[in-house]
């Protein structure tokens, strides 16, 4: 897994390397949050130390969303987007703070969903790898998350990929089918990519978001 992990951060300091200092500017499927705010986000979540995470919440009624909205803002803020770039980088080779408190499945995940909250708010589908997207499907459909209930959205439904070999079996009645970077997207909580999809499960799922 830590391999797959690997993976996708070159992917996506790939992807990365291609986007306009405008392209980062815009908004992102992370409601409210530029593409340079989720960079952010995703560098602080390689680094951020455990103490001054615990501090930033007890400022925010120890709300974990509330603060990691501020903290990711507040360091897209104080950087360019070629310095994060390069600080994810640095970094994601061995992560500290609470970048190593993250199981390895989950920061796939999370790095995975993030880099398609970039690519489809800009348009561009087919960003990742399809071993990569088969291995977020697996986890997101099998490993509790309590930041992303993506297990929960999945729940009995029968999924299925139209771009790579993944499926999971469930109610027949209840099939939905799309690209695998759709999936995934719309599992871990993002409308958007919904209209992508088709299947009498599409309520259902709808529903669950």
């Amino acid at each position: 897994m830590r391999d797959l992990v690997a993976v996708q951060d070159q992917n996506f300091l790939s992807f990365a390397g291609t986007l306009t200092e405008q392209e980062w500017n815009e908004p992102s499927l992370c409601r409210g949050w530029t593409n340079k705010d989720v960079l952010a986000h995703l560098v602080l979540g390689l680094q951020l130390p455990v103490p001054r995470l615990a501090a930033a919440m007890s400022r925010h009624r120890w709300s974990f969303d509330a603060t990691n909205e501020v903290l990711s803002r507040e360091h897209a803020d104080r950087h360019v987007a070629s310095e994060l770039v390069d600080a994810f980088d640095r970094i994601r080779v061995r992560p500290r703070g609470i970048g190593r408190l993250l199981p390895t499945p989950l920061m796939l995940g999370d790095h995975a969903v993030h880099h398609l909250d970039i690519a489809l708010a800009l348009g561009r589908s087919d960003v990742l790898p399809p071993e990569i997207a088969n291995a977020v499907l697996a986890v997101e459909t099998r490993i509790p998350n309590p930041f992303v209930p993506a297990a929960a959205r999945a729940r009995g439904l029968t999924l299925r990929t139209t771009d790579t070999t993944w499926s999971r079996p469930g109610d027949p009645a209840l099939d939905v089918v799309g690209p695998a970077d759709s999936l995934v997207s719309v599992l871990a909580g993002r409308p958007n990519a919904l209209p992508r999809l088709t299947g009498n499960g599409i309520a259902t799922l709808q529903n669950r978001m």
